[in-house]
């Protein structure tokens, strides 16, 4: 039985044990990275600076989300403005392995700007097991690179420090319920919206994107229904649509909404037909570019939880 009481003393004094000197603190704002961010703070003190990178892959207020959950830990924190770094760094790539790889290393590039800033020698990522067994390595077959394992660059000028690297998701969401952190917030892929949109990365997509996902958010929770993650994708295919009685020629979105324990698999979620009609008028009629959406009935395996 996962003892959390226990595995954070045991993280705590090893932590201490094993990072000498400063740290920063990768933070997504997801439920792993927050519980290692509180793990190192209670280790370190202010040895240690929780850094989160505003990528403009972001859902709508989760920056501010953020702000407000690391307010409330007490944990020392910044938040810096990467979007425009990101961004440029994706154009043109369309390849989801390689997208995720220039992620990681866009990361670790401001990472260690901000390190050295700090004087830090170390970062502390919340890297947990489906992460890097997923990513592949020796007899294990890649099945998508996650930015903080496979999209690591080769050479790096710090060290990488895991402390939640053996657990999976709900025991992390026991430690996050433990220091009252919100431990049902959905698991956020680290390469953000990325990974949901099929294809070269746009600020014209990111937006429309963002305003889909946030009606399908809002649309499940004044249902209550939450899944245990829930999203909308942005496919690369158009289609022949009507708007009023003119032809477009529009965009078209999947939901993707499953249920899962620990996130090596899952089922998908079976969402009410009315519900999710409710939902899928609101983004057609919301948002004009959309024309077209489509429910993703596929378990894990054989798909992932994510598209890319």
């Amino acid at each position: 039985m996962f003892n959390p009481t226990i595995f954070i003393g045991e993280a705590v004094n090893k932590m201490k044990e094993v990072v000498t000197g400063k740290a920063i603190i990768a933070v997504s704002g997801g439920v792993d990275s927050t519980v290692a961010a509180k793990i190192a703070y209670d280790a370190l003190k202010d040895k240690s600076l929780a850094v989160y990178v505003d990528t403009g892959l972001m859902r709508l207020g989760e920056t501010e989300n953020v702000r407000a959950i690391l307010d409330k830990l007490g944990i020392n924190y910044k938040i810096i403005d990467g979007q425009d770094t990101f961004l440029s760094n994706l154009k043109g790539i369309e390849d989801p392995e390689i997208k995720r790889k220039v992620i990681g290393k866009t990361f670790i590039e401001l990472f260690e700007v901000e390190a050295k800033k700090f004087n830090a020698e170390f970062l502390i990522q919340g890297t947990i097991a489906p992460d890097w067994i997923e990513s592949g390595g020796g007899l294990r077959d890649t099945i998508k690179s996650h930015h903080n394992v496979g999209g690591l660059p080769e050479k790096m000028g710090i060290k990488i420090y895991e402390p939640l690297r053996d657990l999976y998701k709900d025991e992390v969401r026991k430690l996050a319920e433990f220091y009252e952190i919100p431990s049902k917030r959905q698991p956020f892929p680290g390469p953000g919206l990325a990974v949901r949109i099929m294809g070269e990365i746009t600020r014209e997509k990111l937006d429309l994107l963002k305003r889909a996902t946030d009606i399908l958010e809002r649309g499940l929770e004044k249902e209550k229904i939450i899944p245990w993650q829930y999203f909308v994708v942005l496919l690369s295919d158009r289609s022949t649509g009507v708007h009023g009685d003119r032809r477009v020629y529009g965009n078209t979105v999947a939901i993707r909404c499953v249920d899962s324990i620990d996130g090596m698999t899952a089922n998908f979620t079976n969402i009410p037909w009315d519900i999710l009609a409710s939902i899928s008028r609101e983004i057609t009629n919301k948002i004009p570019e959309i024309n077209r959406v489509v429910y993703d009935i596929t378990d894990k395996p054989p798909a992932t939880i994510e598209w890319e």
